[in-house]
């Protein structure tokens, strides 16, 4: 494991300033003193990533197919000292570290079977038409290009899989970007681990100097430090609204705004239908509410459904199904603490109900499940209570009609997913209910529960504010690729000083629009 920061094939330690992992389940630090990044270190990785840049992103998609698959052997290649360091830094049980290794190894190969293809770059020719009256038809042809130097903010939640070689690291540099990583600090070994492999592969396969950097430190520091230079083009991150908004903010402020892709979290509704009401729903809503102690961006957060004994069973079934879940260990410790003050602060409402709470006897880091309810007007009148809170907690809005279910529904903020629960044949008479929330997020889901993304072309994992900050784009699946990239035109241009996707006799051989026609014709 190199304790060092990553600025393309060289290490850098300049900092008297550390980063130390800690194991969340014993509070104990873990082995390697990782250095801070100073102000020069970044200077100097953004620096080598614009160099970089110039190269990079006139590779062919085949070669950069090469790099994202090495990437993944590399990974690979890591083993058991991985999963181990992995768990360690971050709590999680070890078969959710497998999983997730798994998920981020096939993340890197979607996307290198992705450019290794070439259509996704949606070429578009307009063959010239010059004796078209009144005005000659000029020869158009449209490409998507990489943006140049993104930076990538490594998430909490998921070490792998959203993290330094995850899916922003993958899709942009399948796009045609180098990627400066800020670690998260509560698993700066296992990011170092990764960015080991990622700099092996970097090398393995030709790859320029600088195309991926790894820096760790302080959000202050290192993340603000990267998203206001001025060379910097893009940037990716997952975590918190408050952090992501700062961020945003910064972006958007610079002489050259840049596009600054926020995923924020979300309560992800769920809309119980009164046929839903039943012992099968809850215990699918038990496993999804403590799901990775609740740390998922997609944990149903609220559950909306009518007031009545059917309801009030539901209450008494979920809370004991919940009741009977282990309190586990959560992410850090401030996360737990963070947790537990919020809780805590919540219940003090007194229009809000404990309907259960799992015992947590070891008073440690662990994420003890929480239910609560409230009435409809009370949480229409009150805007604190549609906040995420970031763990195994849930809120039960019971509401008098379908009309005030509405209201409730429009005093959401945009979100991630929202669920319907119960008999096809009652969606109808619920169809202002849907519409309210089709509005309101990316994913609609009929009869499951939002944990668990697939990963695949037609995922859409964003929604509108502040779920994420540009609700036309997401963070997973093979469009996430779009984010890092823009469109640019040849008008008039030389064939043979064209990119090969736009010339005449298609020597790739990808799917073309061409005169209006998806062709592969040249």
């Amino acid at each position: 494991m190199i304790k060092s920061n990553l600025i393309g094939f060289q290490t850098s330690s300049e900092s008297k300033t550390f980063t130390i992992g800690v194991n969340p389940s014993t509070n104990e630090p873990l082995a390697g003193k990782f250095p801070n990044a100073n102000k020069d270190e970044i200077n100097f990785a953004v620096d080598q990533a614009s160099k970089a840049f110039e190269i990079y992103s006139k590779i062919s998609g085949k070669e950069k197919a090469e790099f994202l698959n090495a990437i993944a052997v590399e990974i690979e290649g890591l083993g058991d000292q991985l999963i181990s360091r992995c768990c360690a830094e971050s709590g999680l049980p070890e078969i959710r570290i497998k999983g997730e290794k798994g998920q981020t190894i096939a993340q890197l190969q979607m996307f290198a079977n992705l450019v290794e293809d070439g259509s996704w770059l949606e070429a578009t020719i307009d063959k010239a038409m010059l004796d078209r009256e009144p005005i000659p038809k000029p020869d158009i042809r449209r490409i998507l290009v990489p943006l140049g130097p993104v930076v990538v903010f490594a998430a909490s939640n998921f070490p792998l899989a959203f993290s330094t070689a995850g899916g922003d690291t993958a899709s942009a540099l399948a796009a045609g970007n180098p990627v400066l990583v800020k670690a998260h600090r509560a698993h700066p070994g296992t990011s170092a681990m990764i960015g080991t492999a990622v700099v092996k592969a970097a090398e393995r396969t030709g790859m320029p100097d600088g195309v991926f950097s790894l820096l760790h430190g302080s959000g202050e520091v290192v993340g603000q430090g990267l998203v206001k230079h001025p060379k910097i083009k893009a940037a990716g991150f997952t975590g918190s609204q408050k952090a992501g908004r700062l961020l945003y903010d910064l972006a958007n402020q610079r002489l050259e705004p840049i596009p600054f892709f926020a995923e924020m979290g979300s309560v992800n509704p769920v809309l119980l239908l009164p046929s839903g009401l039943n012992q099968k729903t809850a215990v699918m809503l038990a496993g999804s509410i403590t799901m990775g102690v609740g740390q998922f961006c997609t944990n149903p957060g609220i559950i909306i459904s009518l007031e009545g004994t059917g309801l009030t069973g539901f209450i008494n079934q979920l809370g004991d199904e919940l009741s009977n879940v282990a309190p586990d260990v959560m992410l850090t410790k401030q996360i737990c603490k963070s947790y537990n003050q919020e809780v805590k602060s919540l219940l003090t409402h007194k229009e809000i109900t404990l309907e259960a709470r799992a015992d947590n006897s070891k008073n440690d880091n662990r994420g003890r499940a929480t239910l609560v309810s409230v009435s409809g007007k009370a949480f229409i009148n009150n805007p604190k209570l549609s906040e995420e809170v970031f763990g195994p907690y849930s809120l039960i809005i019971r509401c008098q009609n379908k009309s005030e279910i509405d209201q409730v529904l429009n005093c959401l903020d945009g979100q991630l997913t929202g669920s319907i629960i119960g008999d096809n044949s009652e969606l109808s008479s619920y169809d202002s209910a849907v519409k309210i929330i089709e509005k309101k997020v990316g994913r609609l889901i009929f009869n499951n529960v939002p944990t668990g993304v697939e990963v695949c072309p037609s995922m859409q994992h964003g929604g509108p504010y502040p779920a994420s900050s540009d609700s036309r784009f997401s963070s997973v699946g093979t469009a996430a690729i779009k984010r890092f990239v823009r469109p640019i035109t040849y008008q008039s241009w030389p064939n043979d000083k064209l990119p090969d996707e736009l010339k005449d006799n298609n020597p790739l051989n990808i799917w073309r629009v061409v005169d209006g026609q998806l062709t592969k014709d040249q």
